[in-house]
């Protein structure tokens, strides 16, 4: 047997383990498997005679990789899951085992793949290394490039805000609770109404802007109920011009001074309450929005 055999035949053994960490990282099946794939070309192209613990080795490859992808995936805003969940379960592959990935994401459970889409990508994969496979801090900092101390906090934050999300549910898809919390939103930055802002905003909320959306030098994420509300007051004015509107589906908000698609909010509801809000105003990213009339 030569020596790419020996390491193929090892990371055979090693594959149900690294799509195990990959999807509770991603949430996403497929993603799992395009990380798990990149692990397989790095390890064929590395010299790995000198590693004597090639299952942590790939693990810390895999959790790399999916930091990457979690970091982009932010930077784009993409959601992880569909307002139905997480998303796709469906694999690349034909010879796909449809039970062996039921058990699997029955295994991490589709509420806690909610909880842990809100977590920032270091915040995540501090949590999924070290609560779920037990990897020690000092190996987690130097895949997320912290201090072991700094990520110590990272796990706990995340560790907090999942013990906290332990009965969250879906996010919601009745277009009309969607509603009459859009309209509320809006209503109370007319108004100016900051505790009206804070009742329907969720305690941890979370804002994204794109990089258009903001001044140079604000930051593009914010969290926390009331930071999200001072900022919402201050922006205000353009609620004057903003509407509800079905954004990709949901109902969202909309700026079109003249007709022309400005800026775009996209909420994140769940029990009543908005979670997230994802504030678009690049013009390609606009260009990708579906956006859709609301009846009054």
């Amino acid at each position: 047997m030569d020596e790419r055999d020996f390491l193929a035949e090892r990371f055979e053994e090693n594959r149900a383990h690294l799509g195990a960490v990959a999807y509770r990282m991603l949430g996403s099946l497929s993603d799992a498997e395009d990380a798990v794939q990149e692990a397989w070309l790095r390890l064929s192209r590395a010299d790995a005679s000198g590693v004597e613990n090639l299952g942590g080795w790939l693990t810390t490859v895999v959790a790399r990789v999916c930091l990457d992808m979690l970091r982009t995936r932010a930077a784009r805003r993409e959601e992880t899951l569909s307002p139905h969940g997480p998303g796709p379960l469906a694999s690349h592959g034909d010879d796909t085992d449809p039970e062996s990935e039921a058990v699997l994401a029955d295994s991490v459970g589709l509420a806690l793949l909610v909880v842990l889409d809100t977590l920032s990508p270091a915040e995540r994969i501090a949590f999924v290394l070290h609560d779920t496979f037990g990897l020690p801090f000092d190996e987690i900092a130097r895949i997320v490039g912290r201090s072991p101390a700094a990520t110590r906090q990272l796990a706990s934050r995340a560790r907090r805000r999942v013990r906290g999300g332990g009965g969250a549910t879906m996010p919601d898809v009745d277009r009309a609770r969607q509603r009459e919390v859009v309209d509320a939103f809006l209503a109370a930055c007319r108004h100016g109404d900051f505790e009206a802002l804070l009742a329907v905003l969720d305690p941890d909320v979370l804002l994204h802007a794109d990089r258009s959306a903001v001044p140079a030098g604000a930051p593009t994420e914010l969290r926390g109920a009331a930071t999200v509300a001072r900022n919402a007051l201050t922006a205000s004015r353009g609620a004057r011009t903003a509407r509800p509107a079905l954004v990709n589906g949901s109902v969202g908000v909309i700026v079109a001074p003249g007709g022309r698609l400005y800026r775009v909010l996209d909420f994140t509801i769940r029990n009543g309450k908005i979670v997230a809000i994802d504030v678009v105003a690049d013009p390609e990213r606009l260009r990708r929005f579906e956006v859709g009339v609301l009846e009054a």
